[in-house]
């Protein structure tokens, strides 16, 4: 990967200088994927370490000073949280800026739940859903109750598996410095909550509450956004199940599997309704997840599981 020098890696929130720029320069890249806000490489430093480094796109960010570029990445890169993927250094030349997190070897959430081009995902058992959910809620909560700050970009590929699969959040609070908000990926778009498409509107926590929610029917239908219908609340509910029957995920689930999903899918009807005044907080739906777990726990006397069982 090849970058102008004419600068220096900021190490975040007093992490100790593991690397150089030039290692990181001459390590071997592997493209991961690109997405709104620029492009994202697996690269692995000649002392074996392996971490994920964005290329941002400089026409998101045209416009934005240097100074304000280091202070946003001094804050968010002060967020520590369990299912945050660290943003470890930043890198800002003439004409480049890089950010570099921890590498999460197993994947996306998207991944998870789509499956690869060579096989294709069942919808994940409730269980699985249930925990996904309160680790990303978590995650969210901690961003807006802590710093005051706003995910911006929530969507299933930006989501990524840590070692133990636990979810982390990543590209969170980079839509902030983004000088236009507008998009040209339709996957984007689809999280997006309606009073966000305005490219003149900046993102909200209400409006990641918003995106929490659409992330949840993807969760439990294992459909992507642009699949999802525009129904009322009861009928939603009522696809949500049918889904996961059409494509067999419903099979072998009784009465009470049916129950727990329909808890889940209403709090994602909660979070996706149209105006954000009637949406709930992020803590409020924190909340209201762990209130379904402490039902399940009582009745089922444990709530675990490895987080890619499918039905």
């Amino acid at each position: 990967m090849q970058v102008a020098k004419s600068g220096s890696l900021v190490f975040c929130a007093g992490e100790p200088q593991v690397y150089t720029l030039d290692q990181l320069m001459r390590g071997s890249a592997e493209m991961l994927g690109k997405g709104t806000m620029g492009t994202t490489y697996k690269a692995v430093l000649d002392n074996r370490l392996i971490v994920s480094v964005k290329r941002l796109d400089a026409v998101k960010l045209a416009g934005v000073t240097k100074e304000v570029f280091e202070r946003h990445m001094e804050s968010v890169g002060g967020l520590r949280h369990p299912n945050l993927v660290p943003l470890r250094a930043y890198f800002q030349g003439k004409e480049e800026r890089l950010i570099v997190y921890d590498y999460q070897p197993n994947g996306s959430l998207f991944s998870l739940v789509h499956g690869s081009k060579s096989a294709r995902a069942k919808p994940l058992h409730w269980t699985s859903c249930l925990k996904i959910a309160e680790d990303v809620a978590q995650g969210l909560s901690y961003i807006h109750q802590a710093w005051r700050l706003v995910h911006g970009n929530l969507k299933s590929s930006n989501v990524l598996l840590g070692s133990e699969f636990e979810a982390c959040l990543t590209d969170y609070c980079l839509a902030a410095i983004s000088t236009t908000t507008s998009s040209s990926d339709p996957d984007t778009n689809n999280h997006r909550a309606p009073e966000t498409q305005n490219s003149t509107h900046q993102a909200t926590p209400k409006s990641d509450v918003y995106s929490f929610g659409v992330l949840m029917i993807e969760l439990l239908t294992g459909k992507p956004p642009f699949e999802h219908p525009s129904v009322r609340p009861n009928d939603m509910n009522s696809w949500v199940r049918s889904t996961r029957e059409v494509v067999g995920g419903g099979g072998n689930e009784g009465n009470e599997d049916h129950k727990r999903l329909g808890m889940l899918a209403e709090v994602a009807i909660a979070c996706s309704v149209t105006s954000p005044e009637q949406r709930p907080t992020m803590w409020q739906v924190l909340k209201m997840i762990q209130e379904i777990k402490e039902v399940v726990v009582v009745e089922v006397g444990e709530c675990h599981g490895p987080v890619v069982e499918s039905s």
